[in-house]
């Protein structure tokens, strides 16, 4: 199936998916609901492979979602493994890494549907076990987030957006929701980001307390895919607005009581009042108002109450079954039986190829008085424009990162000062007698100190300069951290991963794992700058 579309493919992140790939899922979902309830013949749809293995690897307590998988795994006629973390070699220590290398071979094929607590789960496992499917001559096996953290829930919001194309007719041109509840805690919205992109135009009204407001990067994510984006602190202060405003489409979260701090837990009655539906807001909403949840909601403080069951505001009954259609069909896409006749684009390939090392052309000056504490190199290195325009307290931090991460111990001089040109302030580096630095060291001081220049001096004269920037990808560095404590890369998780990351648009680095994104001084472990 090496030139099937889907086969083999791993969804951590709702953009592992094109629009088009989604799209795809979305008519084919519609294709299969339909057929299902004319009562029509749905072999068409089964995957009907008993040497496939779907394996549920929930570590995280879950009822819809793995409900869901199971039944579709048996709609499929599957081998379907439950696997109980609780009852498993994870009370022993014992690695996921590992025990995801034991299960692949006892089934031909294999899918792994994964909830954790640790997030970017199966973006490590989807490289780990390429590798290791290939050694043993397997192959490829495919791996679903079922939701990770506080990261991602890519399947979640794949029924989420079928869901919403059913009310809105299957018309893509432009979609109004609001987001109302733990927008901070709830991975479930924050699939939205991507998610919402197969509509033309979108609209997003956040309805949240600022404590649990959605995460800022988050926010600028959709601002820069176009999404007009509107912040409010209550629904009461959501339905004060002229009605013409407030959105027909509504999709709520609970409170994730369980993931907030002692702090956040004392102001749980306020956060509740602030995002809890009430009786008398009914007449202040569209008559054609749905209202959506990704279950189940909370027994005693359900942000949705009972009462509303029975009206017309309920979308999320409907919408619960949808997650068993979407997923059958998402299963049979990434096992190789649907897709054969799949048009468009697809998702493209990572890459990291960006030159980051630029060659400087090298002017001369003339003879210039050196810098107080900086002496003339006649033999060495010169790292030049460290941090520049920057704070010096910020610089200092940067110079004795490069400094750390380097090794640089030996008999050299560095500094801040002005430069000379715009009187901006800047580090240097001066490293008499020093040898060449290896490709790989000059990853590493092109990550930490992007924008400077590298100077290599010859008979008191510069011979060659180059300018860095940004690495396009920098993983496998010593000294590389995610600041998420969840990430799978955490070296604190025992897993024989390591910190991956990307670079953005916005110059940023994004683990590739996670997600989080990173300053290119929050890449590296704070313990090298004390």
């Amino acid at each position: 199936m090496a030139d099937h579309p889907f086969a083999g493919r791993t969804v951590q992140v709702v953009r592992d998916l094109s629009y088009d790939e989604q799209w795809y899922l979305y008519t084919k979902t519609k294709e299969f609901k339909e057929a299902l309830l004319r009562g029509q013949n749905l072999e068409q749809f089964r995957i009907q492979d008993p040497n496939l293995g779907v394996y549920l690897l929930f570590m995280e307590d879950s009822t819809r979602t793995k409900e869901s998988f199971r039944n579709a795994a048996k709609f499929h006629g599957t081998k379907v493994n439950d696997f109980d973390a609780r009852s498993s070699s994870f009370q022993k220590k014992e690695n996921l890494t590992d025990t995801v290398k034991m299960l692949l071979g006892y089934s031909d094929r294999n899918i792994f549907v994964v909830r954790s607590k640790t997030e970017g789960v199966c973006r490590w496992l989807e490289g780990a076990m390429a590798d290791y499917a290939a050694k043993i001559k397997m192959p490829q096996p495919s791996f679903i987030n079922g939701g990770d953290g506080r990261h991602e829930h890519p399947t979640q919001e794949f029924l989420d957006e079928f869901s919403f194309l059913e009310q809105v007719s299957w018309n893509r041109s432009k979609i109004h929701l609001a987001l109302v509840g733990d927008l901070f805690h709830g991975r479930t919205v924050h699939s939205k980001v991507e998610g919402l992109g197969i509509f033309g135009e979108v609209i997003v009204d956040l309805v949240a307390p600022n404590e649990i407001a959605m995460p800022p990067h988050y926010v600028v994510s959709m601002k820069e895919k176009g999404f007009e984006v509107r912040i409010f602190e209550s629904i009461e202060e959501y339905l004060s607005q002229p009605k013409h405003l407030i959105a027909k489409t509504w999709y709520f979260t609970r409170l994730q009581i369980e993931r907030m701090g002692d702090k956040l837990q004392d102001k749980a009655s306020q956060f509740r009042k602030a995002v809890t539906f009430q009786k008398d807001f009914i007449p202040r909403v569209h008559e054609n108002t749905k209202f959506f949840h990704p279950l189940p909601r909370h027994s005693e403080t359900p942000t949705i109450p009972m009462f509303l069951d029975s009206t017309s505001l309920n979308g999320w009954d409907e919408q619960s079954r949808n997650g068993y259609f979407t997923r059958i069909i998402l299963m049979g896409m990434v096992a190789g039986a649907l897709g054969q006749d799949f048009e468009g684009h697809s998702r493209l390939d990572e890459q990291y190829d960006d030159p980051y090392v630029v060659t400087v052309p090298i002017v001369s000056k003339g003879k210039k008085e050196y810098k107080i504490g900086i002496r003339p190199v006649q033999e060495g290195i010169v790292i030049d424009h460290i941090g520049r325009g920057m704070d010096p307290e910020v610089i200092w931090e940067h110079i004795t990162t490069v400094r750390r991460l380097l090794k640089f111990n030996l008999v050299s001089s560095h500094g801040v000062y002005h430069s000379e040109s715009d009187k901006a302030f800047k580090g240097i580096i001066s490293l008499p007698a020093s040898e060449p630095i290896p490709p790989v060291d000059l990853q590493t001081l092109a990550a930490a100190a992007p924008g400077s220049t590298f100077n290599v001096i010859r008979d008191g004269k510069v011979k060659e300069k180059y300018r860095l920037a940004m690495p396009p990808r920098v993983t496998n560095l010593e000294g590389l951290r995610c600041k998420n404590e969840d990430c799978i890369s955490n070296p604190n998780l025992h897993e024989p991963s390591y910190p991956d990351f990307l670079r953005t648009n916005n110059n940023l680095f994004v683990c590739r794992f996670c997600e989080t994104p990173h300053s290119f001084n929050e890449i590296w472990d704070r313990n090298l700058s004390r």
